[in-house]
């Protein structure tokens, strides 16, 4: 039987420019035994201050001895792909095979033109994603990798030391676009993330979509980790006189409770548990965690005690 693992998502809003409280966090997460932590990758936000999501895996790698670092997922547009794959290897090799790699074909069309970047068509963007993937794991895994794409090129590339991982650290393939997206997601990922889908009607459409896509490229369906998101959120009480007494602390005024039950998930530790069956029968065995009350990490802590090990 395959393991599950659970990944705590620390949105990079959440936490502003407070590395110390991202750092306290992950050491809770470490602490309480949860897979992993992923940071998404945003360049800016508005005018407000925040961290960048490598710098901060980087400083991590040193803080810490257990916890999986994960991309929840970086933007293929930000970094050149022969660069992104050197990154990765030496962060893998400096945390001893920890690393969990995300990548997307990106979404913002602000941060690339602010930042100099040009924002292509979707499709170009998503060639450039596929593109990206080859070069990172040719360069993982042989002595000296030559690619001639459309978009990139690289000619006997020496990536060395390569990753810890063995043959190459997990490789995410991020985005829900079925005709493009998931077809590059059937070819060339070791785990797929749709982000938050509203049903586990929509979710189990998905995976006969990127099963048709396996079946056009030759790829072997259950080789791909099947990743997915609980809730737009979690909001977790132990019982259900605690989560009467807290809802109202929960939802935002403008919400009305049916609308905010619906696009999170709102729950005793019973109740997500019975969730999380729903999707382990489809095969998911990686979940994305993304707790509604941080920074605070109340939720974090419930969860881990009542739900992580009972599953």
């Amino acid at each position: 039987m395959t393991k599950m693992s659970f990944g705590v998502f620390l949105p990079f809003h959440t936490f502003d420019t407070s590395f110390s409280l991202v750092r306290d966090v992950v050491f809770e997460c470490e602490r309480l035994g949860y897979t992993s932590v992923h940071f998404d990758d945003h360049l800016m936000y508005g005018e407000t201050p925040i961290l960048g999501c490598w710098t901060k895996l980087s400083a991590l790698t040193a803080l810490t001895t257990k916890i999986r670092l994960g991309t929840t997922v970086l933007c293929s547009s930000f970094r050149n792909p022969a660069l992104l794959a050197k990154m990765a290897a030496t962060l893998d090799v400096i945390s001893n095979g920890r690393l969990d790699l995300g990548i997307g074909a990106g979404v913002q069309e602000n941060e690339h033109t602010a930042y100099g970047y040009t924002f292509l068509q979707p499709a170009e963007r998503i060639e450039r994603l596929r593109e990206t993937a080859i070069i990172l794991k040719k360069l993982w895994t042989e002595d000296k990798a030559t690619y001639v794409g459309k978009h990139f090129a690289i000619r006997d590339a020496v990536c060395e030391p390569k990753p810890v991982q063995k043959p190459h650290p997990p490789l995410t393939i991020g985005g829900a676009g079925e005709t493009l997206t998931l077809k590059v997601q059937a070819e060339l990922a070791d785990r797929v993330d749709w982000g938050y889908l509203p049903t586990l009607k929509e979710y189990r459409h998905k995976l006969q979509v990127l099963r048709n896509h396996c079946t056009t490229v030759g790829r072997d369906f259950d080789k791909i980790q099947k990743s997915a998101w609980l809730g737009g959120q979690i909001f977790i009480a132990e019982n259900e006189r605690e989560l009467t007494a807290k809802m109202p602390l929960w939802k935002p005024k403008d919400v009305t409770s049916a609308a905010f039950e619906k696009q999170n998930v709102v729950g005793t530790p019973d109740e997500i548990i019975r969730k999380i069956r729903d999707y382990t029968a489809l095969g998911v065995t990686h979940f994305m965690l993304f707790f509604g009350d941080f920074p605070r990490t109340e939720g974090l802590r419930v969860f881990a005690e009542k739900v992580l090990h009972k599953a």
